[in-house]
């Protein structure tokens, strides 16, 4: 059965699937305007740092909704999470430490766990998807997102046998590496949207996170640090993203990557040793080949994600997980001067932007997660435009949920598990 019939069934038993949503900014709202339309699920429960947008989000769903539903609508997520008037969590707050302790409230209260928070999934990923899987729950990102989308591309060309040289996405922003919420303040009103987050956007970090969480599902790594990011379209894709002997720019296939010029969608680069295969790649116009282009020109971000709510609770299943120990890491680089003395802030803000790199190379450089730059993090020495910041130049805030977990879910997955086997020239 369909998930779309099995949410035909919940409706007819008046049986729906009850949504705890942190987060009502621009994602959550827009996740909880469409929940309204959506049969067989239902918002129980809203939590927003400030009241006025969870009330929002809370009189739009029911001027939308047939059913009028008892909901909770807080600035405490706490309330959310516990009340038994929910059955599954969605944390649309994009804000590591935030999310770490949803988390451990979810899997404290036996709730299955949507994430619209990519940047607190790559880095305390690992153990919280480990956490939730013996706990008998579901810890998942959420269809739509790009990390997803792209991943249904990638599971889709292997299970017909392909083999996949290069996944990623269209970046959707211009790259300014040194954006700040001043600096885009104005078209963040304008978009409707927190300043803070479509500075991460501009500077990078969104992306790199992103082809950051497909990599821990996948096994395929970033070709180099920060990617090459070659702008293509889709007659050119994969003859730039191509081995260097060959006119491309990559060293190695089987890799993550992000392309200028595709945006809005995700694609992946495959390809067949089969020649008969390879044949019937031309006939039905898919390329020129021999690398393929399987694209898809649209990714619908949280509208998408009651498919992932369904899902873990309908299917005990989830849209995207880390395989086990992280494969790559989104780590902290200086995007202004900082003084000694000075406080550093964290994703989205003044001092930092995130850059991939393999979690093998995060730790021989001893760089720093950029979602450990949370809470009270205080410069020891001076570090320069550009400088990746490691734990010689900044003071970490032990004290964060978010440290403690990844300190824990270091010492319980001490290695990488990156697809080697991928790393061929082929």
């Amino acid at each position: 059965m369909s998930i779309y019939q099995q949410l035909l069934q919940r409706e007819k038993e008046n049986n729906p699937i009850k949504v705890g949503v942190i987060g009502a900014g621009q994602m959550g709202f827009g996740m909880i305007a469409q929940i309204s339309k959506i049969p067989g699920m239902c918002v129980t429960g809203i939590c927003d740092m400030n009241l006025e947008a969870a009330e929002r989000a809370q009189n739009f769903y029911n001027s939308q909704a047939a059913r009028k539903e008892v909901m909770v609508v807080t600035t405490d997520y706490r309330k959310v999470i516990q009340s038994q008037n929910v059955e599954v969590i969605v944390d649309a707050t994009g804000v590591p430490e935030v999310g770490a302790n949803i988390s451990l409230e979810a899997l404290r209260s036996k709730k299955h766990i949507v994430l619209l928070n990519v940047e607190v999934d790559i880095t305390i990923g690992s153990i919280m998807h480990q956490f939730f899987t013996n706990a008998g729950l579901v810890y998942t990102g959420s269809a739509g997102d790009e990390p997803a989308a792209t991943l249904e591309l990638y599971e889709f060309a292997k299970t017909m046998g392909l083999e996949v040289l290069v996944a990623g996405k269209g970046k959707n922003n211009p790259f300014i590496p040194t954006s700040n919420p001043d600096i885009c303040a104005a078209e963040a009103k304008q978009k409707h949207m927190s300043a803070h987050m479509l500075a991460a956007f501009q500077d990078g970090t969104k992306t790199m996170a992103e082809m950051n969480l497909l990599s821990n599902a996948t096994g395929l790594i970033p070709d180099k640090v920060g990617m090459h990011g070659v702008e293509a379209n889709l007659e050119t894709v994969a003859d730039k993203l191509n081995l260097i002997e060959n006119g491309g720019v990559l060293e190695n296939f089987g890799v993550v990557e992000y392309v200028k010029g595709l945006a809005p969608g995700v694609f992946v680069i495959v390809k067949s040793d089969l020649a008969p295969v390879d044949d019937e790649l031309r006939y039905l116009k898919v390329g020129k080949g021999p690398h393929y282009v399987l694209y898809r020109p649209y990714h619908l971000a949280s509208l998408e994600t009651p498919i992932t709510i369904a899902k873990a609770v309908l299917q005990h299943d989830s849209s995207i997980q880390p395989l086990g120990a992280p494969v790559a890491e989104t780590v902290a680089v200086a995007k202004r001067d900082i003084k000694a003395g000075e406080k550093v802030d964290g994703i989205g803000g003044y001092s930092v932007r995130g850059v991939l790199e393999t979690n093998a190379d995060m730790k021989s450089n001893g760089h720093i997660p950029i979602g450990l730059i949370s809470g009270n993090i205080i410069a020891k020495r001076d570090i320069s435009l550009g400088q990746f910041l490691t734990l010689d130049d900044v003071e970490l805030d032990t004290s964060t949920t978010v440290w403690k977990l990844r300190a824990l879910q270091d010492q319980l997955f001490p290695t990488s598990i990156s697809n080697n086997s991928q790393l061929v020239k082929l």
